[in-house]
């Protein structure tokens, strides 16, 4: 059953949940403890890590009982409505917690924190403390000053915070992959999306310290990274005292240097700034994923322009075919919202046109949620009817359920290497592991003496929509 009041992935294994409960380090080192869930983006998860890091520095240990918890945590997403209420229904439940346990903190990080801030602490009482995505090393401070019973608010914006000399504690890692942020912020300004207002400007991190970050994690067992922005492309790490700029392409080099086992991921790509020189970097190293996530959210070019997008559909389509060259076996796949402003049922056609040139692998498809601050909640009417977007979202799930589950067939009967990253969700009998394309294979483990983090070789046998079904094979 599809939700069409949220995000729409067609995949069947590994997919992440909202809620996301931290076990870090052992618990009786530490006078206090910590719940923490996160929502949204990747970014979100990343920073839920710094946090945790920073919290274990000032005294505070992890925990999966919200009863046992001194300070709850909520890493929020403002991207669409319905995260936004499915927060405040978790925050209205962890207050009946405070009421069992009157000392106990309840506290809002992220975007959510910096848009709704007098909402939160004010008008409904929900919170305790407001934090947004650049404050997080003000933490101990602000905690202080709840104890102390005042409301603590530090939502300031940075131009220069990037976390980069914290150590993230994995929070439920499987000791296989790890998120490393490599820049903060977004200069774009597409007119639907709220990450301008509440991360504020774009800055990057400094190049050495990804590249040690990703080292340690390679030395501690982990096979594989995914380096994360809002824009990774337009990373760009000036080194003024070496004369030095480090650019995207620059950097995948450095880290896929590191190692060979090494997996090398990364996300978001924005069309606009993808460039040769980063598609030629990842078919030189063959430890760098042939697999790029390049949303497109509309299919028109009359539309694109009204999401301020910098592009049209006829350069998109010219982008994925310079991918497709320089890469043939690139994994591709793509965000898209339907129903954004004054959309026509022509327009709508030319985004499932579209997916149907970009053949894209998988998608996360949403309907338009005008959120409050952006540009298109300033400048243009959310005119289409909720009954068009649903129908037209379903249209767009169709479609892409047709094109998952063709380019799954086109998988049948070839070998891939795959990362295993532990057992399949449906079936203990069974490992699940990705490809370099990111697509899920779920396999027997037979007789073969095998562990999460090692490579396998794997023959497609069958796939569904959303996985590929194989065997261990010694090609």
């Amino acid at each position: 059953m599809i939700d069409l009041m949220t995000d729409t992935k067609l995949h069947d294994e590994n997919r992440q949940g909202e809620a996301y409960a931290p076990f870090a380090g052992d618990p009786n080192l530490y006078q206090k403890k910590f719940y923490i869930e996160s929502y949204g983006c990747a970014m979100n998860f990343s920073d839920s890590e710094i946090v945790a890091s920073i919290l274990n520095t000032a005294g505070f240990g992890a925990t999966r009982n919200t009863e046992e918890a001194d300070l709850i945590l909520l890493n929020t997403c403002s991207i669409r409505e319905k995260a936004e209420q499915t927060i405040r229904k978790r925050l209205t439940e962890f207050r009946k917690s405070k009421q069992r346990k009157p000392g106990m903190l309840i506290g809002v990080l992220g975007c959510m924190a910096e848009r709704l801030k007098s909402n939160l602490l004010e008008e409904e009482k929900l919170v305790d403390l407001v934090v947004g995505p650049d404050a997080y090393r003000t933490l101990p401070g602000l905690i202080e000053e709840a104890e102390g019973g005042q409301k603590a608010v530090n939502v300031l914006l940075s131009r220069e915070e990037t976390y980069a000399d914290i150590s993230p504690v994995r929070l439920e890692s499987n000791g296989v992959s790890a998120f490393i942020s490599i820049m903060r912020g977004c200069n774009n300004m597409c007119s639907f999306c709220v990450v301008p207002f509440t991360r504020g400007r774009e800055r990057s991190r400094d190049a050495r310290s990804i590249v040690a970050e990703a080292q340690d994690l390679f030395d501690r067992g982990f096979k594989e990274v995914t380096l994360l922005g809002q824009n990774v492309d337009s990373y760009q790490f000036v080194n003024e005292q070496m004369d030095e700029t480090v650019s995207f392409a620059m950097l995948l080099e450095m880290v896929a240097k590191i190692s060979p086992q090494l997996r090398v991921r990364f996300s978001t790509s924005h069309p606009k700034d993808i460039t040769d020189e980063v598609l030629f970097t990842i078919a030189k190293y063959d430890n760098i994923c042939n697999y790029i996530h390049l949303p497109v959210q509309s299919g028109n070019t009359r539309i694109l322009q009204l999401m301020n997008r910098t592009y049209t559909r006829e350069w998109y389509m010219k982008k994925i075919d310079r991918i497709r060259e320089i890469i043939p076996d690139c994994g591709i796949s793509s965000d898209i919202i339907t129903g954004f402003c004054s959309e026509t049922e022509e327009e709508h056609l030319d985004t499932l046109s579209l997916m149907e040139y970009s053949n894209y692998d998988y998608g996360y498809m949403y309907f338009y949620s005008e959120r409050p601050g952006t540009l298109a909640a300033k400048r243009y009417k959310d005119d289409v009817p909720e009954d068009v977007k649903k129908r037209r979202l379903q249209e767009i799930v169709d479609k892409q359920y047709i094109l998952s589950l063709n380019s799954n067939k086109r998988d049948v009967g070839k070998t891939y290497e795959v990362l295993i990253e532990g057992e399949s969700k449906k079936d203990e009998q069974s490992w699940m592991g990705r490809s370099s394309h990111n697509k899920v294979i779920v396999f027997p483990k037979e007789q073969h003496d095998l562990k999460k983090g090692d490579y396998v070789m794997v023959k497609v046998n069958s796939c569904t929509k959303g996985t590929l079904l194989g065997t261990i094979t010694n090609a």
